[in-house]
């Protein structure tokens, strides 16, 4: 199996454990601790990193937006699932998926002409914010 097949395989298994946020019943879980889409953010952004991912395997040089594209799309899908589950662990894992976030949008900003990355970086950004917010309120 080449490494794009297994990169993306693995990321479709945590997206789809990560699905908890697909019923009503999870959404409005995560909405009780996160707030204001919070939730719905950390797996819109954990897709955006893995599209960042695949983009960036055939560009050379990519190597570290790579590797913080694969953190933070498992710290944003992890963060997600703890919160459905209002596990007590919530609010760490909220500033940890900022900092995650912010670190990833700051290594994607560095290739402008890239769609993909600055994409990649809108969504962190925006689950950042969130998160920060989330995390102040816990």
């Amino acid at each position: 199996m080449d490494r794009r097949k297994m990169i993306l395989s693995g990321a479709a298994v945590m997206t789809g454990v990560a699905g908890l946020t697909g019923t009503a019943r999870a959404d409005d879980a995560v909405a009780d601790v996160c707030g204001d889409g919070c939730g719905e953010g950390c797996d819109t952004c954990g897709a955006a990193c893995l599209a960042c991912v695949d983009s960036c395997l055939d560009e050379p040089g990519r190597k570290e937006c790579i590797k913080l594209c694969l953190d933070c799309a498992d710290i944003c899908y992890t963060r997600s699932k703890v919160s459905a589950r209002k596990g007590p662990m919530a609010g760490e894992l909220m500033a940890l998926c900022a900092k995650a976030c912010d670190q990833c949008a700051d290594e994607c900003e560095k290739h402008k002409d890239d769609k993909t990355c600055m994409t990649c970086a809108k969504h962190c950004r925006a689950c950042a914010e969130k998160c920060r917010a989330a995390a102040k309120a816990n």
